[in-house]
Formats: structure tokens, sequence, C-alpha cells
């Protein structure tokens, strides 16, 4: 089995981390094209069957605008950094009820020294927020299945933002505040360039999925979406 990736990938994220600017692009949009959007969107083709049978919902797009790959081009309109490129490669494989970023899925981050999977979901808009809080505290028990599971322990680490506040209706004292408190619900397996070469990477991607899949199950329920 062939890998997806090769280390012209990640020369070019390189090469574009040091020639930030609309002209270098243009005269290497062969490369972008050839070394990172198309193995990218291979790999989205041939991960969308595994992920299917771990979840219908969850959707895998290899369309190169408007699908699971993210586009290059940075958002600059209320940023300082007005370089026109992100220099990593990402996808998010998110769940059907969602129209962006914010909903439950997976994501998969390719940059030099900083490769990782994702799973869960990121800023959630102040009603989601309130969702997912609520669930925690109503069923506790659900969430301690998903965080305390062997595989998801064996594979993932919960990251992301957490208020220094508890929400307003929850006691301070609540067995499970540190996780009420939290901005983000995401949990995250850090891997490495060389991982990524390897042929079997997708199958990792994977496992990864099957892994945190209790985490975006309960987030989706938690949010009223189906599993």
């Amino acid at each position: 089995m062939a890998s997806h990736f090769g280390p012209e990938l990640f020369r070019f994220l390189k090469d574009l981390r040091a020639h930030n600017e609309r002209e270098w692009f243009a005269a290497n949009k062969v490369r972008y094209e050839r070394d990172v959007r198309d193995p990218l969107l291979a790999f989205i083709s041939d991960v969308g069957g595994p992920l299917s049978r771990i979840s219908g919902q969850i959707v895998a797009d290899p369309r190169p605008v408007g699908g699971s790959l993210f586009r290059i081009y940075r958002d600059t309109r209320f940023s300082k950094d007005k370089s026109p490129y992100k220099t990593h490669a990402a996808a998010q494989f998110r769940h059907r009820a969602g129209k962006d970023v914010h909903a439950p899925g997976f994501y998969l981050h390719l940059e030099p020294g900083q490769v990782f999977m994702g799973a869960g979901i990121w800023h959630p808009d102040p009603d989601a927020l309130r969702g997912i809080r609520n669930a925690i505290a109503r069923k506790p028990g659900d969430w301690k299945r998903v965080v305390g599971g062997a595989a998801f322990r064996r594979s993932c680490v919960l990251e992301g933002e957490v208020a220094k506040r508890p929400p307003r209706g929850v006691a301070p004292e609540h067995p499970l505040i540190a996780d009420i408190c939290r901005k983000d619900f995401i949990a995250v397996a850090r891997s490495s360039e060389k991982d990524a070469l390897e042929p079997h990477f997708i199958d990792r991607f994977v496992s990864f999925c099957r892994a945190a899949a209790p985490l975006n199950a309960f987030l989706s329920k938690a949010l009223g979406h189906r599993w």
C-alpha cells in the first residue's frame, strides 16, 4: 500500500512558511496542487468508507472547494497578520447536521513539526455550549463513560479552552465542574511527520476516530443530532 503523503508535502509547507507571498505562491501553485491538495483529496476520498462505518452521519467530501479540505487561503479581514496563506494543510470530517467548523466531527492537521488528529467540537456557539454543559451535568455517568473508556484514554487527550468561572446555575463543587467549564470539547492525538508518511497512516487515523467516536456521539446527542 502506497502512502498518501510524501515528504514533498512538508517541504512545500516549509517553503511557504519562508515565502508567504502571493507572487511566490502563484509561481509554485502547481507544487501545492500536486504535493498537498491532491494527496489530501485522495486521503479524504479513501477514508470516507471507513468513517461511514463509524457513523453514517460523518461526511467525507473530496471536492477541492466546499468539501472536507480546508482552504489554503487565510481570512485576513480581522487579523493583524496579513500573510495570505496558511502554512499547514488540514481536513475536517463533520457531522451532517453541521454547516461549519463548529459542528462535531473529526480533524486532521498536517504541518511541519506538528501533525495531529482531533475529534469533537471547537468553539461551540452559546446555545450549543449550554446544551453540552447541561448534558454533562444531567448525565454524568454517560460523560464519565466517554472520557473514562479504555480506548479513549489510550488514544485521546482532552484539550481546548476552559472558563475561569463556573457557568451560571452550576455549583462550583459539582464533581465534573472541570469539564463543565470547558469552552471546547475536543480530543487530540499527537503524531509526527514520519508517521504521516507511513503507508498505513490512514489506518492510524481511522483507529483514532474509532476511539474518539464516543465523544462525538455524546456531543451529537447533546445537540439533538443523530449518531
